[in-house]
């Protein structure tokens, strides 16, 4: 998962500083992510894992608050069918982001953590299947619907 970060920010790295930011917060995401997975195999710490519920929560509202809404922009202004691909791909996005904030509903404090942590490690589990799938799909989002326009944009 990290390492498709990196050509992640290779292949788009300095198109755009929205973008690139929004890379660098992928990246500390999946670095506070490997952490608690580490610290759950030894001793779960709460505060970590707030921590990366908080991060999380900061990358996925920039993907949509920020991210989404410019490369739909760009899609609108060049009208060369990426319309039709973000209309196909946001309700999957749709259903990543319900599945984490789930997960950060039932982990964003201390109280819900230990309410929780006999099926932590099943959760993250499948909160990573879910982080890739969405990183998979936003990917195909910037190629598509940012990439493309990279050199009219500039």
């Amino acid at each position: 998962m990290l390492e498709n970060c990196k050509t992640a920010q290779e292949r788009w790295g300095g198109t755009h500083q929205m973008i690139d930011r929004w890379l660098e917060e992928r990246k500390s995401v999946l670095v506070h992510y490997f952490d608690i997975s580490v610290e759950k195999a030894i001793e779960p710490d709460n505060q970590t894992l707030q921590l990366f519920c908080e991060v999380l929560m900061d990358y996925v509202s920039a993907g949509h608050f920020e991210i989404y809404e410019q490369l739909v922009r760009e899609a609108k202004e060049f009208n060369d069918g990426g319309i039709e691909l973000a209309k196909k791909l946001y309700p999957r996005l749709e259903a990543t982001t319900a599945r984490i904030l789930d997960f950060n509903d039932k982990y964003d404090t201390a109280e819900h953590s230990l309410a929780h942590q006999e099926s932590m490690a099943a959760d993250l589990s499948s909160l990573g299947e879910t982080m890739t799938e969405r990183f998979e799909l936003e990917d195909q989002l910037i190629e598509r619907l940012h990439n493309i326009h990279r050199e009219q944009i500039a």
